[in-house]
């Protein structure tokens, strides 16, 4: 749990599905924004390292995507640009006129979305462990990691997750974050879970990357096979004002085994405003 004192507050998307956010306020007055979208079956918790690692003086929101946490779980289809609508209701709810938006994995394809349709939103990015694109062959595997949740559980996933996100290192010395991520990942529900698993199958942001005039740093896990680091490096040759860091030993969930690598990319970002 974050250190942090935060306040859980909710907004009401354009389709009336009520997406609740963690608003963790700035040590004073402030125009340095940070919003924080997370993980595929995660909820705002997910940043908790990286909110304690940022500084006192920036505002800080954290999400829960819809479908996931103590957001609205309507039935399906999503894309990512209706997620992206639905951030939009949280910076009007906050009053934001503008934010620096990082997302990791899932949160990063809807960071781009969000990127991509908002302009005029985006101070600058932070693409953790995500990609524009998971490839033309991507649908299938999507579906069939949502169908085996909806047919035998949450629980038939986790065998598939644990060493998916974290390196054998940080699995030994941390058990009882592991753990916590584990008990975040089994509270979803099925169906949402396998129509945000369609939504990743399907989604594609790379004709937007070039159009990007702010700046924007990429991250990666160097052991990261979810969404690899050609991944990241496709990224990077499309986006002129990017910066790219492969994080040493590291897997798909850097944001939480290396909270404060992430937290200076994302100081980095807000100083090249």
């Amino acid at each position: 749990m974050s250190q942090r004192h935060k306040n859980l507050k909710q907004a009401v998307s354009a389709d009336g599905a009520k997406i609740s956010f963690a608003h963790y306020a700035a040590n004073g007055e402030t125009n340095r924004r940070v919003a924080l979208l997370h993980s595929l079956a995660m909820d705002h918790t997910f940043w908790d390292g990286v909110v304690d690692a940022l500084d006192e003086n920036i505002e800080v929101i954290a999400i829960d995507a819809r479908g996931h946490g103590r957001s609205d779980k309507p039935a399906g289809p999503y894309t990512t640009e209706l997620f992206a609508d639905d951030l939009s209701a949280v910076f009007s709810e906050a009053r934001w006129t503008s934010a620096v938006v990082a997302g990791a994995s899932m949160g990063g394809c809807v960071t781009l979305a969000f990127a991509g349709k908002y302009p005029e939103l985006v101070d600058g990015l932070g693409l953790i462990d995500t990609t524009a694109w998971y490839g033309e062959d991507a649908i299938v595997p999507w579906e069939d990691r949502g169908q085996k949740a909806v047919a035998g559980g949450m629980e038939a996933l986790i065998g598939f997750q644990k060493k998916r996100w974290f390196s054998d290192a940080f699995i030994d010395a941390n058990p009882g974050l592991v753990e916590e991520s584990l008990a975040v990942f089994l509270k979803n529900d099925a169906e949402p879970y396998l129509a945000t698993c369609r939504m990743l199958g399907t989604c594609d942001s790379r004709s937007v990357l070039s159009g990007f005039n702010f700046p924007v740093a990429i991250l990666v896990g160097e052991e990261d096979y979810a969404t690899p680091v050609e991944m990241a490096e496709a990224m990077h040759a499309e986006i002129s004002d990017s910066t790219i860091e492969v994080i040493k030993s590291a897997r798909h969930y850097t944001p939480i085994e290396v909270p404060e690598t992430i937290a200076s990319a994302l100081h980095d970002v807000l100083s090249r405003r």
